[in-house]
């Protein structure tokens, strides 16, 4: 069974969540330690630590100093939501995914992204068009704070999005979302084919380390597009 499991920590935390379900490590149970599971699974401690630390902070495990990790007897619920990584969106819908750059410069972000990222310093803003099928799937306009993440600096985001490198790269600890209908702007209804000012499909996103920002996002998808995403509680 082990031996299919992905040796990343999202691969890690998702067996954890099945043995958890399958209660194999019921309600109030210690599970192995870090170094155990790290053996058993075929992957470094840290992997085993990283998945560990999400669940905890999803209220599904409690972690205490020299009493170890157990599954928490009454699980608080709390909903996380998984930012994905738009290439396996799309290719996972059966679709073959495109990505073009659209510009990339740094520059001093408006005062209210600075706010959100908590940086009086410089950010990378990136536009972006991500397509399936040849069709625009989403167009994205990022702000990525340079104090926090300064290897964005020098980072190719022609051949890689900055939605992939960030989630494979940069840990975040928390974020902030908004979904809602807004009307698109010229220069992004142009790379989604629709009208100034049509009414589209808009997600805001914000993610943390700890208190500093790391980037901001929104996200405008065309006329009919629907968001599904997996909820851990």
């Amino acid at each position: 069974m082990t031996e299919t499991i992905p040796r990343t920590w999202r691969g890690v935390r998702e067996e954890v969540l099945r043995r958890i379900k399958a209660r194999d490590w019921p309600p109030g149970a210690t599970i192995p330690n870090e170094a155990d599971l790290a053996t058993e699974l075929g992957c470094a401690r840290t992997t085993v630590n990283r998945a560990l630390r999400e669940l905890a902070r999803a209220g599904i495990l409690e972690r205490r100093r020299k009493s170890g990790t157990r599954v928490a007897p009454n699980p608080i619920g709390r909903a996380v939501v998984e930012i994905p990584i738009l290439r396996q969106e799309v290719e996972a819908l059966g679709r073959a995914y495109g990505y073009t750059l659209v510009d990339s410069a740094a520059q001093t972000p408006p005062p209210e992204v600075a706010q959100l990222l908590h940086t009086r310093g410089p950010a990378l803003h990136i536009r972006a068009l991500h397509s399936a099928d040849g069709r625009p799937y989403v167009a994205e306009t990022r702000w990525i704070s340079l104090d926090a993440v300064p290897a964005a600096r020098g980072q190719d985001f022609a051949t890689t999005s900055a939605n992939e490198w960030l989630v494979q790269q940069v840990p975040y600890t928390r974020g902030e979302l908004s979904i809602g209908a807004a009307p698109c702007p010229a220069p992004e209804a142009a790379l989604l084919g629709v009208a100034t000012g049509e009414t589209v499909l808009t997600v805001d996103r914000t993610t943390y380390a700890d208190r500093r920002g790391i980037t901001c996002v929104r996200m405008r998808y065309p006329p009919g597009h629907r968001i599904t995403s997996a909820l851990m509680g």
